[in-house]
């Protein structure tokens, strides 16, 4: 890992650069995949599922009886976690619910908020060298407390034209409706157009690559709504001599091995500690089986010393982290001052793979510093916020007037009409 010493704040938009390609890298491709999945449907699907994942598949829809045999192969003790795994996680997902607001804003004029499920949603899972079947709890167990209609599920096949028994365990497990047999930015453009065997979706959710990631923003301007722009993993750790090495280590290193465009980054206040940090990276990355990939991350990554807190805080909310681990004696600066994260882990025993699988926190999380503007995926994500109001006659002689008025000094006499017809029909019945 790069160590960098005090940067000036000058530098820090390019030493905080992540190690992703430009949208303009990769939206020819991505392009040219949409319009054939438009035009083509199914055979393009098939199509690319050959070319880019080694397989030739005749039905994409995955049956009873596949699901079947896949819960027959996840192991008890899989089983057991995953459940547990997706208790917390509704526990937390069921907290979010909120009451009808309503309200009276003037004399006669009712108003009032209500959420409604978003019907049609779709969910993306990768599935290539790390099978996330995690997140399908992370996606389908809101979707279901909200009570979305059609949950439709896209992942890739492997090279045997198979998903992963532990994939199709958890999605019939979380009531996904559906599972399709496709991956990447096909996937992606199935659930926006709808082709002869996958059903046009209102919203897309899940994590995935560049390329599914700039999918996802293409999809938008096709009239389909995403969770957000979720790209390559990130992990940023900002600690202090308190903090446990070996810890800290370990911590950059799982998400060191999401992938080889994932990006780790130390803060630290203290320069013993980052090159301990440095030692421990060195000597745990060579028992991991995905040490390449991890490899190639740190690579991307960056140990970076600073002067005092307040540096620190301020180098953070530039960064705007995907995940966020806090370890550092004064805690409650950090905690106070953060702004821009997408989920804060607190203390030497909160390591980041626990809001991963089971604390109950959802890991769908901005990514690219997209967590300056967006949230990560919760129960609202699977909903629309929708407001009401009914007036009385008393209340649109309460508020007609100020209508009237705004409205005719906009240059919009139909809707002043609106107002006057019915307060003039008022006025003749008291007569």
């Amino acid at each position: 890992m790069q160590k960098i010493y005090s940067p000036k704040r000058e530098d820090w938009k390019s030493i905080l650069k992540r190690p992703t390609q430009t949208i303009a890298d990769i939206e020819d491709t991505v392009n040219a995949i949409f319009k054939d999945v438009q035009t083509g449907g199914d055979a393009v699907l098939r199509k690319y599922t050959e070319q880019f994942d080694g397989v030739s598949l005749g039905e994409l829809l995955v049956s009873t009886s596949e699901v079947e045999e896949a819960k027959a192969l996840v192991s008890k003790e899989l089983k057991a976690a995953i459940q547990l795994a997706k208790t917390n996680i509704e526990i937390f997902h069921k907290a979010q619910k909120t009451d009808r607001v309503e309200v009276e804003t003037a004399k006669g004029v009712k108003c009032w908020q209500e959420k409604r499920p978003i019907q049609k949603v779709g969910l993306y899972i990768p599935g290539g060298t790390a099978p996330l079947f995690s997140t399908i709890l992370m996606l389908a167990v809101p979707a279901n407390i909200a009570g979305c209609n059609d949950i439709i599920l896209c992942t890739p096949p492997n090279g045997e034209g198979k998903i992963n028994p532990a994939i199709l365990y958890t999605a019939a497990l979380c009531g996904v409706t559906q599972i399709f047999k496709v991956g990447g930015i096909q996937a992606i453009a199935g659930m926006t157009f709808g082709t002869e065997s996958i059903p046009e979706v209102y919203k897309i959710f899940g994590p995935g690559n560049q390329y599914v990631t700039v999918a996802k923003q293409l999809a938008t301007k096709y009239g389909v709504a995403i969770d957000m722009p979720a790209g390559p993993s990130e992990l940023l750790v900002v600690a202090d001599d308190t903090a446990d090495a070996a810890f800290v280590a370990s911590d950059l290193l799982s998400q060191a091995e999401h992938g080889a465009d994932s990006q780790v980054i130390l803060v630290s206040t203290s320069k013993g500690f980052i090159l301990e940090v440095e030692k421990e990276i060195t000597k745990q990355v060579c028992d991991l089986p995905r040490k390449k990939i991890a490899q190639k991350a740190i690579g991307n990554s960056k140990l970076i010393y600073v002067e005092d807190d307040q540096t620190a805080i301020d180098l953070i909310n530039e960064y705007g982290p995907e995940h966020y681990i806090v370890c550092v004696e004064n805690e409650d600066f950090y905690l106070d001052n953060t702004f821009n994260a997408g989920s804060v882990f607190i203390g030497n025993y909160t390591p980041e793979s626990a809001g991963d699988y089971a604390s109950g926190t959802n890991h769908t999380l901005p990514t690219n510093g997209y967590a300056k503007q967006y949230s990560g995926v919760n129960l609202d994500s699977f909903m629309k916020s929708m407001t009401f109001q009914k007036i009385s006659k008393e209340g649109i002689q309460e508020i007609g007037s100020a209508i009237e008025i705004m409205a005719e000094a906009e240059g919009l006499q139909a809707h002043k009409n609106a107002v006057t017809l019915r307060l003039n029909k008022l006025k003749k019945t008291k007569k």
